[in-house]
């Protein structure tokens, strides 16, 4: 769900109390009707004159909001916000659910998955590429909150090189690895073998 980028700036801005600690939490979109905005969590303390961290987060309902062990998403989003709370910075949430194919797509492809097809090969046999995400938003996003360098928190080479040829530069990555378990260690393995993930657990 990639906006247009000229169009998209800060909707709302409040302070939400979280299990982690409080967040300064913004809504990016379009419009101010806009019903699924972009969501960003800011740390309070979060000095964006200085090296930044952050992390870019893919909207996972399954994981995010239900906890899902198919995947390791989830606590991929809350070790950030952990993280984030102990040292500042920001999480970046697009709304991108299922590596940009939808919530309804991403549940045709567990089943395809549950058929034997890895998550990479499930998206394929429904039409749509490997990986259809985007990160433009958040530049601008991070361009918007006037950030300029940043420690990236993620195992993704992907949206690293989302980055190279933009203003912000990123000085260096965080790993967010989490335990594999027994329900998703062949999406692990997929997203290191096939997307090429630094997954040292795996």
């Amino acid at each position: 769900m990639n906006r247009e980028i000229s169009k998209l700036k800060n909707q709302a801005e409040v302070m939400i109390p979280t299990k982690f600690g409080d967040f300064k939490t913004l809504a990016y979109a379009s419009s101010s009707d806009e019903k699924m905005p972009h969501m960003v969590l800011v740390h309070p303390d979060t000095d964006i004159s200085s090296i930044v961290n952050v992390r870019i987060h893919s909207e996972c309902m399954t994981g995010d909001v239900f906890h899902s062990h198919r995947c390791e998403c989830g606590e991929q989003l809350d070790w950030s916000m952990q993280y984030i709370q102990e040292h500042t910075g920001v999480i970046i949430y697009l709304r991108q659910e299922g590596r940009g194919i939808g919530i309804i797509n991403k549940l045709h492809a567990y089943v395809q998955q549950d058929k034997g097809l890895n998550t990479a090969e499930a998206n394929r046999e429904l039409g749509f590429g490997y990986d259809d995400r985007t990160y433009e938003d958040a530049l601008t996003i991070l361009a918007d909150l006037g950030i300029e360098r940043i420690f990236m928190l993620t195992n993704n080479p992907n949206k690293i090189d989302a980055f190279d040829n933009s203003k912000i530069e990123v000085v260096s990555r965080v790993p967010v690895e989490i335990d594999p378990r027994e329900e998703n260690k062949k999406y692990l393995e997929t997203k290191k073998e096939f997307f090429h993930h630094k997954l040292g657990k795996v």
